[in-house]
């Protein structure tokens, strides 16, 4: 019998604006426009701490969210790592935000809901 495998997710939303400025002249793409974004990431482990946790989801949540305030209600491109911001790059940068802290860390999706898109990055 195998060892079981947990994974926690929280999630995070946050607004923000960009464009795609290597986008041909006229493309709506290049002029600049909005989201409301949603990021959900996940640890995994086999381990259980003497809390009986995989992680603290309490840490996890802040870490997010500061993550994602970061970004909250600016332009993406400002961003380094985000001068073209996909969603691919976006989650990109949300693993280079909590791969640190977060070893275990397994997943991350970022998706603009209210137009059905999403990106999974699995490590």
């Amino acid at each position: 019998m195998t060892a079981p495998v947990f994974e926690i997710t929280k999630a995070a939303t946050f607004d923000a604006a960009h464009h795609f400025p290597n986008e041909p002249d006229g493309s709506p793409y290049r002029r600049m426009h909005g989201h409301s974004f949603q990021v959900e990431v996940s640890v995994r482990g086999e381990r259980l701490d003497a809390n009986g946790w995989v992680a603290d989801l309490g840490r996890l949540d802040r870490e997010l969210r500061a993550a994602a305030a970061e970004l909250d209600h600016g332009l993406l491109n400002d961003h380094p790592g985000l001068e073209l911001p996909t969603l691919e790059n976006l989650c990109l940068w949300f693993v280079e935000r909590l791969k640190g802290d977060w070893p275990g860390l397994s997943r991350v999706v970022v998706s603009r809901p209210t137009i059905h898109e999403r990106c999974t990055l699995t490590l």
